[in-house]
């Protein structure tokens, strides 16, 4: 079987209904970049009617070039009994002027009549009036037929119907939803064989983790003949979750030989599953398929002797096709291939067998026992291997700092002073700069003091700032890892620090961003004399 898939990301759409996600625009930006490095094809991005920060994305998104992948907006059919010229929602998503536009419209009669409060009838010509608008004015169109399965139960001639009219209409992809995500796996077959069999154009599933199978049912549909698949890459959404795009991409291309992605993007699958993970500042789950931190990872006994005999003993792939990397909890022997990766991009000369190797990985095993995790913080990874292979000198030496913090805060005024004492190359400089909390007070003190050394650092500005509790039993004095995101306008670049103190696990990611700045601008320097 080689048949291709074609995948649709909603981690920015769906995803962002979840519990404890609030995206950014930058961190939407960012995520962006990571699913078109991947190679997804689909990018639902948002709703550009739902809220002014999603408007607000769509219109910085225009600045970034995609190489890979098509992005979308997302919204519902023209509102009863209105033409679609009219309806405030479509202008909306006209204004998000994307190439392709998500529709979703009812497909269950009870949703229709009770819901929308509306004609059965009523709602077809909503489905058919709103495509053939979106259409004329030439958009790639793909229509979500909401509630198809639970439609399909309750009046499957209606439910049916839906989806001709959307076909006759000209729609380029229609998807079967299980929005509610109660169905199973034999009726997702039953029921997507019948949809496939009286429809001419690309037909996909969208599946909600209700009854935890999510992943079962989308992978049913694509043996069913659905060819194009919707979820978010790690899982997460509303209520219990959107099936988990990772584990269905791994299935159908390492299991099934379905064709999602090109070898060499599988092995960018759980790198790109950690950075959507850190940028949502969720944890990922260890034990997820494939992706996990624990997916490969054996245990002292007969396990790990099984796996150095012979890996197929205990693992059913071959971890190094999906990007991740087998673990010995007792005694961790592997990663050397993955480091020498990110150690070539700096030091190309540096071979496997280079003592060099073993010290870069050491270094960050002992790192991430402390608490540190390097998926999303580039800078850092970049500067560790730099100080243990290039020759590091410090930029600056810190003498000391101090905080002062204003309570109860006054309206309008920042809350935060930081007062610094630094030197570079004997000098010193003593400054001081007010913020909105502690960080930003310090972060600003600390540039504001060394510009007058570097003056290339007033390019640069944080943009974001995650502060996750670790080992969370330990109460107040538990460790906190923080995540620094930092600009100049023209690259972006994250770096971390982890402490029991969250003012000097931030201390530890600002260092690390500004030597990063200040290491990258020689580098450049060089290169561009020679």
């Amino acid at each position: 079987m080689s048949e291709n898939i074609v995948v649709l990301d909603s981690t920015l759409r769906d995803g962002a209904q979840a519990q404890g996600i609030s995206f950014s625009v930058e961190d939407k930006i960012k995520i962006v970049k990571a699913l078109d490095e991947l190679g997804v094809q689909y990018i639902e991005a948002g709703n550009p009617g739902s809220n002014p920060k999603d408007m607000d994305f769509f219109q910085k998104i225009k600045a970034y070039k995609l190489n890979r992948s098509k992005l979308g907006a997302f919204g519902s059919t023209r509102r009863p009994h209105i033409k679609p010229g009219d309806d405030q929602n479509l202008k909306n998503l006209l204004d998000a002027d994307t190439d392709v536009v998500i529709i979703f419209g009812k497909a269950w009669d009870f949703h229709v009549t009770n819901i929308l409060k509306t004609e059965l009838e009523e709602n077809l010509n909503m489905v058919k009036d709103t495509i053939e608008y979106l259409k004329e004015l030439g958009k790639e169109v793909i229509f979500d037929a909401e509630h198809f399965y639970d439609g399909y139960k309750s009046n499957r001639d209606y439910s049916l119907e839906v989806l001709k009219t959307a076909e006759n209409a000209r729609a380029d992809c229609i998807v079967l939803c299980d929005t509610n995500g109660g169905c199973f796996p034999d009726e997702i077959f039953e029921i997507s064989k019948v949809a496939v069999g009286i429809l001419s154009c690309e037909v996909g599933i969208h599946c909600h983790n209700d009854t935890g199978m999510a992943v079962a049912n989308s992978v049913m549909a694509v043996k069913a003949g659905i060819s194009h698949v919707q979820g978010t890459l790690i899982g997460f959404g509303e209520r219990c979750g959107n099936a988990n795009l990772s584990t269905i991409i791994a299935n159908l291309q390492l299991k099934l030989n379905y064709k999602v992605f090109s070898e060499d993007d599988m092995t960018n699958l759980t790198r790109i599953s950690r950075l959507i993970a850190e940028v949502s500042n969720i944890p990922l789950n260890e034990e997820m398929p494939y992706v996990g931190n624990s997916s490969f990872a054996h245990k002292a006994g007969m396990h790990i002797d099984g796996v150095r005999k012979s890996s197929s003993s205990f693992e059913h792939i071959d971890p190094s096709k999906v990007g991740n990397s087998r673990r010995f909890l007792v005694s961790e022997v592997s990663g050397k291939s993955s480091i020498l990766k990110e150690i070539q991009k700096i030091f190309p000369n540096i071979t496997k067998d280079s003592v060099e190797v073993q010290r870069v990985l050491d270094k960050l095993k002992q790192l991430e026992y402390e608490g540190y995790q390097f998926e999303g913080a580039d800078g850092t990874v970049k500067l560790i291997i730099r100080k243990i292979i290039g020759k590091y000198k410090p930029f600056f030496d810190l003498k000391h700092f101090k905080i002062i913090e204003d309570q109860p805060k006054s309206e309008g005024t920042p809350s935060s002073t930081a007062l610094i004492n630094i030197s570079v190359d004997g000098k010193s400089e003593i400054t001081a700069s007010q913020g909105e909390g502690p960080v930003d007070a310090l972060d600003k003190a600390l540039r504001k003091a060394l510009e007058v050394f570097y003056p290339i650092l007033k390019q640069v500005r944080l943009i974001d700032y995650k502060v996750r509790v670790l080992d969370t039993k330990d109460a107040a004095e538990a460790k906190v890892r923080v995540l620094i995101e930092s600009t100049d306008g023209k690259e972006e670049w994250s770096t971390v620090g982890v402490s029991r103190d969250i003012i000097e696990a931030s201390w530890i990611a600002l260092v690390d961003s500004i030597e990063y700045k200040l290491i990258k601008d020689i580098e450049d320097k060089i290169k561009a004399y020679f």
